[in-house]
């Protein structure tokens, strides 16, 4: 506590503008002195003008991207766990965007509809509500999954869910687990564009990129 209280004191006379001790040299606390202190700062990777995120260290699939800085104030265990929620869902909704212009189960409730998206506005007047329970129930029960990460009890986007067990080994699932936040993340970007594309053009992927001349 005496250490505590003398080196709050020391600094708070360097705040007020004090005498520099006579163990500081006077040339160190000048700008000219603090330019290079700066450029020995280690930058991020991704965005060379920006200072390395300092939490991101021993994540997988560090890309050392974070220009907010928003892992300063957000447990990083949080935000990678919504990575992986929002990465699975983005792989999954790709492929289904796409696949449903080939092939569908039929009949009235699960007819065939160009473009995808369109299927929105089709199931509001459906079974919408029925989707909107279930996601509601899985993401109760997901709830105490994030409260176990947070407490460093679980890993994050951990379910214990590998059938085939590609993780058994441990130099694989680091493989795997890079491979599954990469494809997630191109995931995401590559989902946003087929919305996006879908609802500009009112037509379908497949048909757009046979057509791509045309738009």
């Amino acid at each position: 506590m005496a250490a505590f209280i003398a080196s709050a004191s020391v600094g708070s006379r360097a705040f007020l503008g004090t005498a520099v001790p006579r163990t500081m040299s006077a040339r160190s606390t000048s700008p000219v002195a603090a330019a290079p202190m700066r450029m020995m700062a280690e930058m991020s990777k991704s965005v060379p003008f920006l200072l390395k995120p300092k939490n991101l260290d021993g994540w997988a699939a560090n890309a050392e991207f974070d220009p907010l800085g928003i892992s300063d104030y957000i447990p990083v265990a949080y935000l990678r766990e919504s990575e992986l929620k929002h990465g699975r869902i983005c792989m999954l909704a790709s492929v289904g965007l796409i696949v449903q212009e080939v092939f569908t189960w039929g009949g009235a409730y699960f007819p065939k509809i160009i473009p995808p998206i369109a299927a929105h506005d089709h199931y509001l007047q459906t079974g919408m509500a029925q989707l909107l329970i279930f996601i509601g129930a899985f993401e109760a029960i997901s709830y105490y999954a994030i409260q176990q990460t947070l407490a460093g009890k679980r890993a994050p986007g951990d379910f214990n869910f590998d059938p085939l067990n590609l993780g058994k080994d441990a130099s694989k699932r680091a493989h795997y687990e890079k491979a599954e936040i990469k494809n997630g993340r191109l995931a995401m970007i590559g989902t946003g564009g087929i919305i996006t594309t879908q609802q500009v053009f009112h037509d379908g992927t497949i048909h757009m990129l046979q057509n791509m001349p045309h738009y």
